[in-house]
């Protein structure tokens, strides 16, 4: 059941954690205002985790635990999280973070950060869980105002040594054309080498969806084209899933919320590459991309990422960030990059026993390329 617990005595502020698909469906309104008026990215809006849960409650053993702050009726601050299960142990972590590049929270301006320290009091003493794991925070998240280490009966989270990357091109072009005029003169080449042999085989047209055009067939060949990829490398993902539509659910939520950015590389009306992406704070921020491996000799990938780049800066945006991965393609084309950290606490003795085993064998591991390093010959 969902808990509602005054802050102060004199009652203005309330902590709630949200445990129900019911309760998270009644605070919808309030979540969006508040995500409305911070500006929030849309990993933590109440549109992106609903989409998620109505199709992760089903595909494993999941539990809601979203901490809520209130003020009177408005919704002062969202801590997103959920309990998931790998290898054994049960994770607190963030809500839809298997979809999501950037893990947050939500809070208002006016929130105190007391009200914030409480809260992870109380989702601390939720239970259920054997380790806290919040991950791909960027360096001023929100979120790491919980690691205070006086925090009363809660789980301490303390720095953990995971890591991620995002890359992202950022820059003081005036158009597309200034962006692309000063890549160099091989990725110019290779690039339009690419659109020659592609237009051998028909009309190469590059273009974004129109928002009241079809996303369904769309979608389901994004899907299709990431299903065979991922068994050719022995791999699965839930969001590609074609019973549960995951992706479709997921792309809803951002054309409801008017930030879908949809991307085409067509061949004689045939989609060859397509990327997902959304617009927000001046970023195009490119999500799911994909291309048909059977045209792959022309790099029909590359030529996309070029396109929807020149797209960007056309379109007055400032960035175009390419979210989390260390991908080559990714590199190849950033101006700058920024590590995203985690933070990890443990609440059971099978939680803490887990994270000595993972120090010890990072501790190991350094020592065995510390060792290594130690026995090559020297340079005279």
């Amino acid at each position: 059941m969902n808990q509602v617990v005054p802050i102060s005595a004199a009652g203005a502020e309330q902590l709630e954690i949200v445990r129900t698909s019911e309760r998270l469906r009644e605070i919808g309104p309030a979540w969006t205002e508040l995500w409305t008026n911070v500006d929030g990215l849309i990993f933590q809006s109440h549109d992106w985790i609903s989409a998620w849960w109505e199709t992760a409650s089903i595909q494993a053993p999941r539990s809601l635990r979203i901490g809520l702050v209130w003020h009177g009726d408005r919704l002062a601050a969202v801590v997103p999280l959920a309990i998931g299960r790998r290898k054994g142990l049960r994770f607190l972590e963030w809500a839809a973070v298997s979809v999501s590049d950037y893990g947050d929270i939500l809070m208002a301006p006016d929130c105190p950060p007391s009200a914030l320290l409480r809260i992870w009091s109380r989702l601390s003493a939720s239970g259920g869980f054997d380790l806290a794991f919040l991950n791909r925070l960027r360096p001023h998240a929100d979120a790491l105002g919980m690691l205070a280490s006086d925090v009363p009966g809660g789980i301490r989270l303390r720095p953990n040594h995971r890591t991620e990357v995002s890359h992202r091109i950022t820059g003081t072009w005036q158009n597309g054309a200034a962006w692309y005029d000063g890549l160099s003169k091989k990725t110019r080449k290779n690039y339009r080498h690419g659109c020659n042999t592609l237009e051998k085989s028909g009309k190469l047209q590059f273009r974004l969806l129109a928002p009241d055009e079809p996303l369904e067939p769309v979608l389901d060949r994004i899907a299709d084209l990431k299903r065979k990829w991922l068994v050719e490398r022995d791999r699965r993902s839930s969001l590609f899933d074609q019973e549960k539509l995951t992706l479709h659910k997921l792309v809803a939520a951002l054309a409801r919320r008017g930030v879908l950015r949809l991307f085409v590389l067509e061949c004689d009306g045939v989609v060859i590459a397509a990327s997902v992406n959304f617009v927000q704070k001046g970023t195009l921020m490119c999500w799911v991309t994909t291309y048909d491996p059977e045209f792959g000799l022309a790099s029909p990938g590359t030529i996309l990422i070029m396109d929807y780049t020149r797209w960007s800066f056309d379109n007055g945006l400032q960035t175009v960030d390419f979210l989390c991965g260390g991908e080559a393609f990714k590199e190849r084309f950033a101006t700058e990059s920024v590590t995203l950290n985690s933070v990890i606490g443990t609440r059971t003795l099978r939680g803490m026993l887990a994270e000595r085993m993972d120090r010890i064998r990072r501790a190991l591991r350094r020592d065995d390329v510390r060792s290594n390093a130690e026995s090559l010959p020297q340079e005279a």
